[in-house]
């Protein structure tokens, strides 16, 4: 396909302009410049990066001197208006990321830097605004070791609050809820997922467009990373309160190793990633898009786990050639990234999407389309030519919702192994538009 050959604004190997990008429907609108010695900024398990309320489009990021930065532009626009917080977090450890969400009435929720510490959150002083309110607690419970806190949207513009209550290898699952109407949070479970004092549960969730909330995770039994197994799921009905297993069979709460219903086994020592992406069709299926080294090999694929026709199913989506190891504590310099997925029901046929970064491929952002996952053909090519090195994708999930684009953050970000950073200066945050073609 031809490229249009715009003028570039390059910064050392990344270049930003719609000449790096290999779809004619892809465009890219810069932002501003972010904090890059390490992927705090573009982890996958930021829920969420970029939020949409309407017309009106959300983005959070930390600048050069890890402060909150906070911008917003009218869709079909590419002029951000930017607002430099005075929150700041430890930017230096990549778990410390900040995630957004726009409520049903159009305020903007925020709570960032956490790795097993106190609950920082606030949110904005009226709809649409960037200016927010002073910290807050939630609910007051369980707010002292947060870590992975994210944002979910519920019909209606409620919202859910999940966050990690404990350290790595000894977590509990806590879920909150907000009404819009009352303008609080309630805590409907301290203890979702009980790793029993011995392991904990790195999650994945999803809302289907029924409101139904699916949860997939995987267990780690200490804080090397190599210790994750198996991947498990649940899901509720009635916003949060009871949950059950595929077969509709309730769960009796907290579940455990030894209640869970689980999707796929896999066992340690698999180099198998936790806390990928999951997404549920219409349905209510579940789709889980992960990575391990399938049962006999040595080199990790990337791979979805999926539930159709009572069953369920796995389907490898690459065909790599290059090994590494999970080994380890911290976040790790890992040669790809965790995969994103967004998946289009057509009758009986179900056509599926994932984004990830591959070294092999150079690092580009990198989509393998299947048009009919039960044939488990995949097709893989380059979205943007560019290396983003150590990114994650993250997507806008309101625009994806209401219509079906997909909104990338985009920052080449650098990280050190074992939570380290590296010495590079502060590189542009944009946002790349793509339509995918099921």
């Amino acid at each position: 396909m031809r490229k249009r050959g715009i003028g570039l604004l390059c910064a050392a190997t990344l270049c930003y302009g719609i000449g790096a990008i290999a779809q004619q429907k892809a465009q890219l609108i810069p932002v501003a410049d972010g904090w890059a010695a390490n992927s705090v900024n573009a982890v996958i398990f930021r829920k969420n990066a970029l939020t949409t309320y309407k017309d009106t489009q959300f983005i959070a990021f930390y600048n050069v001197n890890k402060q909150v930065v906070l911008g917003k532009r009218k869709l079909g626009k590419s002029q951000w208006i930017l607002h430099t917080t005075a929150f700041t977090g430890n930017a230096s450890d990549a778990h410390n990321a900040i995630s957004i969400m726009t409520d049903g009435k159009g305020y903007l929720h925020l709570s960032w830097d956490h790795h097993n510490n106190v609950l920082h959150y606030t949110r904005s002083v009226a709809p649409g605004a960037l200016q927010m309110e002073a910290p807050m607690v939630m609910t007051g419970k369980h707010e002292q070791k947060v870590a992975y806190p994210e944002f979910y949207k519920l019909p209606g513009g409620n919202l859910l609050f999940l966050y990690r209550d404990g350290a790595s290898g000894n977590g509990n699952l806590v879920v909150n809820t907000y009404d819009i109407a009352t303008r609080q949070w309630v805590q409907l479970q301290d203890n979702l997922i009980d790793g029993e004092g011995k392991r904990n549960a790195y999650c994945q969730t999803t809302v289907d467009a029924k409101g139904a909330i699916h949860i997939s995770w995987v267990w780690r039994e200490s804080p090397d990373v190599a210790t994750n197994h198996d991947m498990c799921y649940a899901r509720s009905t009635d916003g949060g309160i009871t949950w059950e297993k595929t077969t509709g069979e309730k769960y009796t709460l907290p579940i455990t190793a030894a209640t869970a219903e689980y999707a796929c086994r896999i066992p340690q020592q698999s180099e198998l990633i936790n806390q990928t992406a999951m997404y549920a069709d219409e349905k209510g299926n579940p789709y889980i898009a992960t990575y391990w080294k399938p049962a006999g090999t040595q080199v990790p694929q990337f791979q979805l786990v999926y539930y159709h026709q009572g069953q369920w199913h796995s389907s490898i989506i690459t065909r790599r050639i290059t090994s590494f190891s999970l080994s380890g504590t911290g976040t790790k310099k890992i040669p790809v990234s965790r995969p994103q997925v967004v998946v289009n029901n057509k009758g009986k046929q179900v056509s599926a999407c994932v984004i990830f970064r591959d070294a092999e491929r150079g690092s580009k952002i990198s989509v393998a389309t299947c048009k009919n996952i039960a044939r488990s053909q995949w097709e893989i090519k380059d979205i943007y030519e560019a290396s983003v090195d150590q990114w994650e994708p993250l997507y806008d999930t309101d625009v994806w919702h209401t219509k079906g684009l997909l909104h990338l953050f985009v920052q080449q970000v650098a990280q050190g192994d074992g939570e380290k950073t590296e010495n590079v200066p502060p590189r542009p945050v944009s946002v790349l538009e793509w339509k995918p073609v099921f």
